[in-house]
């Protein structure tokens, strides 16, 4: 018998226009991917394409163990998405000190679907997004009883020109080593991920 495929959404938690969110999660996927075991893989959820209105369920989410229990078809769709991935990477941008509205949002459409699977947490922004992760973390431990792995990386804006160019959407201009050290606090939070997920 084959093991199990666990899909890890990779969630862009921005989705203003422009954006550079694209940017951060083309950086974490290229580097994540050659550490993904036979069994797992990387799948794209992005917010300004699953779009949901500001929550709208009559129902209490935590009570809906089933799609079908859901009033509206854009719920229905959100919870079937979120319900077919065994993880989650969440790549937040930080808006005065706290994480998006369209983030908060479309986490609290629902329950069943995110509770207790493992999560990881990259912020980054001119000051790197630790404010915006606390926070999120804070969500998905105590709210969604997720397993959010220890590290958590937070990705800084390296000059004044970068985060212009961030801010508007443009490839940014980063030197050569730019977050390696960011980037090694994201493999060992996805390695840990992934032991998480070996072991359910």
């Amino acid at each position: 018998m084959s093991p199990k495929l666990h899909k890890i959404g990779v969630i862009l938690g921005s989705t203003r226009s422009p954006r550079v969110c694209p940017q951060i999660v083309t950086f974490i996927t290229e580097m994540l991917t050659p550490l993904l075991s036979p069994n797992t893989e990387l799948s794209i959820i992005d917010l300004s394409i699953n779009t949901l209105p500001l929550f709208d369920e009559p129902g209490i989410p935590a009570k809906i163990t089933s799609s079908n229990d859901y009033a509206h078809t854009h719920t229905q769709a959100w919870s079937e998405l979120i319900s077919s991935h065994s993880a989650f990477i969440f790549i937040t941008p930080q808006y005065n000190w706290g994480y998006p509205a369209s983030l908060k949002n479309a986490l609290d459409y629902l329950y069943n679907e995110w509770k207790g699977k493992p999560a990881m947490i990259i912020s980054y922004g001119g000051h790197g997004g630790n404010h915006a992760a606390a926070q999120l973390r804070i969500v998905l431990e105590g709210g969604f009883k997720m397993k959010v792995v220890k590290e958590m990386s937070a990705l800084t804006f390296p000059s004044k020109e970068a985060t212009g160019q961030a801010f508007k959407g443009e490839q940014m201009d980063l030197p050569e080593g730019t977050w390696e050290k960011e980037g090694e606090d994201a493999k060992r939070g996805f390695q840990e991920m992934l032991k998480m997920l070996e072991e359910a």
